[in-house]
């Protein structure tokens, strides 16, 4: 790991908890108007539809917003939940106030002494910049899909991440939950990390638990990862 310069996160999920939220924020709401449903359920079917349709855009006319208050709009209508335009709304802008994984920004304090840290995500920087300061997360750079007008897993928003800092692919280490992710980060010459995030989709567990065989590290949390650079 002597060769890594950047350290770069994947966001959504590795860092942020977006199942609590977003289920928190579905059955506060069926709560508020005498409805019940299975929150977690829909919280990650909202969750895959909305990977389905932002992952590997290329300059795209929506950002992830977008496709968030999209897809709760279709699950409540396919629901029958009803919701006012404003309602609907405030769910999904529930991603701007999600909370961070307890392990992070303790973690990411002591390796930002070793390593630049860069979160690199799909998500918008404006929903990073709320988390961010929400969490007490500094970064030294955030390089969201939407500034580069590709996004992940298409090989070149990893090409054209590493050329906006200035390293080889080879010298960035890229750390996520998910294979997908990690895989196409490999690809182009990334190092890779899979970080294990049991919870991340509820009761149900991930949809893909089991790193890659060909992954360079996997650790159960961040302060294991902090371990591996000394911090």
């Amino acid at each position: 790991m002597e060769q890594i310069k950047v350290l770069a996160f994947d966001t959504g999920g590795t860092v942020l908890d977006w199942h609590a939220g977003l289920t928190a924020a579905m059955a506060a709401w069926g709560a508020s108007h005498g409805v019940e449903r299975d929150w977690h359920a829909l919280a990650n079917e909202h969750r895959r539809r909305s990977l389905r349709r932002m992952t590997g855009s290329i300059d795209p006319a929506f950002n992830i917003d977008d496709v968030h208050r999209d897809v709760l709009d279709e699950l409540f209508d396919e629901n029958g939940l009803g919701g006012s335009a404003e309602e609907r709304r405030a769910i999904a802008g529930r991603w701007h106030q999600l909370d961070a994984w307890p392990d992070f920004a303790a973690a990411l304090r002591r390796l930002r002494r070793h390593r630049i840290c860069v979160s690199f995500t799909i998500l918008r920087l404006s929903l990073i910049v709320d988390v961010s300061r929400r969490n007490g997360i500094d970064w030294d750079a955030v390089i969201p899909c939407e500034m580069l007008r590709v996004y992940k897993p298409h090989p070149d928003a990893y090409r054209r991440a590493a050329a906006f800092l200035a390293v080889e692919p080879h010298e960035i280490l890229m750390l996520a939950c998910h294979n997908f992710d990690l895989d196409a980060a490999r690809g182009v010459g990334y190092r890779t990390a899979f970080v294990r995030r049991p919870d991340e989709w509820g009761p149900a567990g991930p949809p893909d638990p089991v790193p890659n065989p060909a992954t360079d590290i996997v650790v159960d949390g961040f302060a294991e990862l902090s371990e591996h650079f000394g911090a």
